[in-house]
């Protein structure tokens, strides 16, 4: 599919404008330069007016939006200094390690400053002689007090074929770009590039709103087309669940997409824009950066728009976080394969490999013993990215983009099974139509409620958000897989289990590599994670191969000695072998069986009709 070849004009305004008198005060101005881009380094410039006389505290973010944990920005900057509006020197105190004060000038301050950035992904930047790519918490300094004046910023580019991709607003300069105020600035990640640019507008009740890819990689023309082409069809089914386009600002919605070597895996969704970012090339993964995409733009309603109470405003001095990142961020992790899925671009089974081994982790997980999916949620600072010295328990935690995912699988099966012609999409529009088209906040509370008035019972949604939201029981995914013929296959039906151990091996020896799970065969012998392995039964461990031969020699309930080491004293137990709880999802023509008339039906109406996967 050949889609329109454009330079990127850019977008955006998006947050609540500025009150009339901010409108009326000066704008912040940055000015952006990259001589040295070559070692990482941009020189940025920042200058308020109007700021009265006494002191201006300026800042480093310390989140950043679409993040949950602190990222202490503020590392990678330095060299600062300042002038008034005269040129004068100023002196600036650094009065904390994300703060810097600057007193005695004449109402303009103007604060110079190096950033450093080496890390190309949605929460950093990265400056090399390729690209800009940057974040905006992690680049630009602000000044507190001021967070609704306008903002101008003009980008000094070292390569004449480097252009500007942004949600920023346009100016008739092509290097000057505008925001509102500071949460929209914060939320407009930027890429300066040699990059191509694909096009099309989507259809919005009769307004055109353009989507657009800006898209920096090493591959070819006709690569771009096909990455393109393949994210129309994806957009289309997303905006199908919805049944509406958002009102994107400027009428523009753009993928920032960076896919080369020195750029780390990720995606990040901002309000009119998301950045989606990797290592390989598009022929390489084979297009497979199309479900970071899915994921992304569907994020456009789901937490951008229709966005919970806990982030509004957001934040950039704390972590911010919410109990309801299991729908924000588990429902998006549902949808992303299932559009790709719907608009033909993989199979049956592929979705259901997909979607099955998430809901394999949180069916086995021993952590939903410690925590509902609201509880997971809350722990989002402490894992979103967030780095520690000491060990942590891995067995408390299971991430809310699992867990939402498979509770977003039982909740879309059990609306069709008990609602007729109800399901998860028409959820998805409730929500929509009182919060996200409205951007209206949403608690906790309003998730229950528009269950509740979409299915017109709410002891049914009272029932499901006690058992499976406030608590952490599952439905039985079973019989709700059996209307599409779907049958939840065990992995390993009659092999000895010890548990969901990985082994690390070093020349001989074999170590667990991880900590074991509560109430498994390892963990309830006594052993854990750094133990080293010497013994099953009676065949010497000093390799994957023993391991796996002695267990194969084993079946479930027998019981074997182990012999191991840990922290330097040999021990024995008994280890009781058990039955692998782990499954996959596939359809029940795999399995010998056939699918009634009914249950492909319904197969077809979740899932799509079934075809070879289409290549644009």
């Amino acid at each position: 599919m050949k889609l329109a070849i454009a330079g990127l004009a850019v977008i955006s305004l998006g947050f609540a404008a500025a009150p009339a008198w901010a409108q009326t005060a000066p704008p912040v101005r940055y000015d952006l330069s990259f001589e040295n881009a070559v070692h990482h380094e941009a020189r940025i410039t920042v200058t308020y007016r109007d700021v009265g006389r006494a002191p201006v505290r300026f800042e480093m973010s310390r989140s950043s939006p679409g993040r949950y944990a602190l990222h202490e920005f503020a590392k990678n900057v330095y060299s600062v200094s300042a002038v008034d509006g005269a040129g004068r020197p100023l002196t600036v105190e650094r009065t904390d390690p994300s703060g810097w004060t600057v007193g005695g000038h004449d109402g303009t301050v103007s604060v110079t400053y190096t950033l450093y950035g080496d890390r190309a992904d949605g929460t950093y930047a990265q400056i090399d002689a390729a690209h800009a790519h940057l974040n905006m918490p992690a680049a630009l300094m602000w000044a507190r007090g001021f967070d609704d004046r306008p903002v101008e910023l003009t980008f000094h580019s070292p390569n004449p074929a480097w252009r500007v991709a942004t949600q920023l607003a346009p100016t008739a300069n092509p290097a000057v770009f505008t925001a509102p105020n500071l949460q929209y600035l914060m939320d407009s990640p930027t890429e300066l590039s040699d990059h191509m640019v694909r096009e099309w507008q989507v259809d919005d009740a009769g307004v055109p709103r353009t989507i657009r890819i800006a898209l920096h990689h090493p591959g070819t023309a006709e690569q771009a087309d096909i990455f393109a082409g393949r994210a129309r069809k994806v957009v289309d089914q997303l905006i199908a669940v919805f049944g509406d386009v958002p009102d994107f600002d400027y009428g523009t919605y753009t993928f920032l997409a960076d896919y080369l070597p020195q750029v780390s895996g990720d995606g990040m969704e901002h309000r009119n824009s998301t950045v989606i970012s990797g290592s390989r090339s598009l022929a390489d993964a084979d297009y497979g950066q199309i479900g970071t995409l899915s994921h992304e733009f569907f994020h456009a309603w789901n937490v951008e728009r229709l966005r919970p109470a806990e982030l509004e405003p957001f934040d950039f001095t704390r972590a911010n976080a919410t109990p309801s990142l299991w729908f924000a961020e588990g429902f998006t992790n549902y949808y992303g394969p299932l559009a790709i899925r719907r608009a033909g671009l993989s199979t049956v089974d592929r979705f259901l490999a997909e979607i099955g081994g998430q809901a394999n982790v949180i069916v086995n997980t021993p952590a939903r013993g410690y925590g509902s999916p609201q509880e997971m949620s809350l722990r989002a600072p402490f894992v979103d990215a967030a780095a520690s010295i000491d060990p942590t328990n891995p067995n408390i935690f299971t991430s809310y983009y699992t867990y939402g995912a498979a509770l977003a699988l039982t909740l879309d099966l059990t609306l069709r099974q008990r609602f007729d012609g109800l399901t998860l999409d028409d959820y998805m529009r409730q929500m929509w139509r009182t919060h996200g088209r409205t951007e209206k906040a949403y608690t906790p509370d309003d998730l229950r409620a528009g269950l509740a008035e979409v299915t017109g019972d709410p002891a049914f949604a009272q029932a499901f958000f006690n058992a499976s939201i406030q608590r952490s029981e599952m439905p039985d995914l079973a019989p709700l897989l059996a209307q599409a013929g779907v049958v939840m296959k065990p992995r390993n039906p009659t092999g000895a289990w010890a548990g969901p151990a990985r082994l690390q091996v070093a020349d001989t020896v074999v170590r667990l590599a991880g900590a074991t799970a509560p109430n498994t065969p390892l963990y309830l012998a006594g052993l854990d994670g750094g133990d080293e392995i010497v013994r099953l039964g009676d065949t010497a461990i000093d390799s994957q191969a023993n391991w796996d031969d002695a267990l194969k020699a084993l079946k479930p309930g027998d019981t074997v000695a182990i012999t191991y080491i840990q922290r330097g004293a040999e021990r024995t137990a008994q280890l009781r072998l058990g039955t692998d709880p782990a499954f996959e999802l596939v359809r029940i023509e795999t399995t010998g069986g056939a699918a009634t008339p009914a249950q492909l039906a319904f197969r077809n109406a979740w899932l799509g009709q079934e075809a070879a996967a289409a290549q644009p």
